[in-house]
């Protein structure tokens, strides 16, 4: 039984008691979320790990991160140091987008190594194993693709990104908004051409029931792909990408009838005076499900610096309601990021998400971040080492500067807060 319908029975599970634990709530205020649909708890029923982590309404906002193979670097050792860096830095999740060689070998190497929520895309393996089994990827058939979501549910991924809310109506929408950048989704290219090509419906949209039934077996929760978000601030919240919400809001309503946790994916580039009605439109179309975004990428011009946009609009959208990050590396729209890329992508985006955690004031962000000051003022390094996001940097930048107690302004000259301590009689 799902966490969902273990829920609505009013049974709280382990993962419901884990879950409130981390994040300082009651038992019941996990159930009654996961209940509604406003939280979920990526935990596939046939993979055991200790990290249970949730999403969505009430809880802290989480990080995750990407990694995988691909054609171009098919270097499975490389994507398991990027596995560990991202676990290693605070990642609460990652997604493996392998398309390289053996992309089997490479999800059963990351669920083995990693003890964080895993999630995945399966129209990327099905469309690469179509193009080796018939010779091109729109001759991919729709057991094809069902085949690889069960085979890949049953291995233990704990969510997927399907787009299932890419239609004919969509398309359509899409061909009218006089887009900059038409379609950027990866998985949204596939399977607009397959859609062209074979004149058909996406099958992950017309045999929906099918797709439930397959992620309710295992608890696999379900994120909608955004196959078609904005690939520009410019296009930001132009006719197709609310088409598409519309539809995810329709299949969001059934997966929820059906007892199948899911979220929404989310774009992209969001100028920062629309992210307030981007998240306002998903929590209203989509029944208050968890939000997972990517950036937002505040602006367009800093290639190089990706991770810095996304943070500003990841912080923006964490404040107005957006539940899952999505990291960008300074790689982003450049190449594949290496190892380093990885790690300035988990810790820039960590603290976007406690830049909008602390706003809720009294919880674990904002309780370390009144720790940090506090450390500060007593000058005990240990203290501000503890409650850092990148404790390791800190400790090392502490050690090059043993005279700073951690401050660039005063250097050895005396602290104006012991001179206020003095004044105030608290010295």
């Amino acid at each position: 039984m799902t966490q969902m319908l273990e829920a609505r029975k009013g049974r709280i599970t382990e993962e419901m008691e884990k879950v409130a634990l981390i994040e300082g709530v009651t038992p019941e205020f996990v159930r009654e979320g996961v209940a509604k649909g406003h939280i979920v708890i990526p935990k596939n029923k046939f993979r055991s790990r200790e990290k249970i982590c949730g999403i969505g309404g009430g809880l802290d906002v989480k990080v995750n991160g990407l990694m995988g193979t691909s054609s171009d670097r098919n270097d499975m050792e490389m994507e398991a140091k990027k596995l560990r860096i991202l676990e290693e830095c605070g990642a609460n999740a990652f997604m493996d987008l392998s398309t390289g060689d053996d992309i089997d070998a490479m999800r059963k190497q990351s669920l083995a190594i990693s003890g964080i929520a895993a999630g995945c895309v399966p129209v990327y393996q099905a469309s690469v194993e179509a193009i080796e089994k018939h010779g091109s990827m729109v001759a991919m058939t729709e057991d094809d693709l069902f085949a690889t979501v069960e085979k890949q549910c049953q291995e233990g991924m704990d969510f997927m990104a399907i787009h299932s809310a890419l239609n004919w109506s969509v398309l359509n929408a899409l061909k009218k908004s006089g887009r900059v950048t038409d379609v950027v989704s990866r998985g949204g290219s596939f399977l607009t051409a397959w859609m062209f090509h074979n004149e058909k419906e996406n099958p992950l949209y017309e045999h929906f029931d099918r797709l439930l039934e397959i992620l309710k077996a295992t608890d696999t929760v379900l994120s909608i792909g955004d196959a078609i978000r904005p690939g520009a601030g410019a296009d930001s919240l132009d006719s197709a990408q609310v088409q598409g919400l519309v539809v995810a809001g329709e299949l969001t309503k059934r997966a929820l009838e059906a007892g199948v946790q899911v979220m929404i994916e989310g774009p992209g580039h969001v100028p920062l005076n629309q992210i307030a009605t981007t998240m306002q439109l998903q929590k209203q179309l989509c029944y208050g499900v968890p939000y997972y975004i990517l950036g937002f990428l505040a602006t367009d011009v800093a290639p190089g610096y990706d991770n810095i946009t996304g943070a500003i609009g990841g912080a923006f959208a964490g404040m107005h309601g957006a539940d899952f990050l999505c990291y960008l590396t300074p790689a982003e729209h450049l190449g594949l990021p290496n190892e380093d890329d990885v790690r300035m992508g988990v810790r820039t985006t960590k603290i976007a998400a406690d830049a909008a955690n602390v706003l809720k004031r009294g919880g674990n962000a904002w309780n370390r971040s009144l720790a940090m000051s506090k450390a500060r003022v007593a000058r005990n390094e240990k203290a501000q080492i503890a409650n850092a996001l990148d404790p390791e940097y800190l400790e090392s930048k502490l050690k090059a500067e043993p005279e700073s107690h951690g401050c660039a302004a005063c250097g050895k000259s005396k602290c104006p807060a012991d001179i206020a301590a003095e004044f105030f009689g608290i010295a």
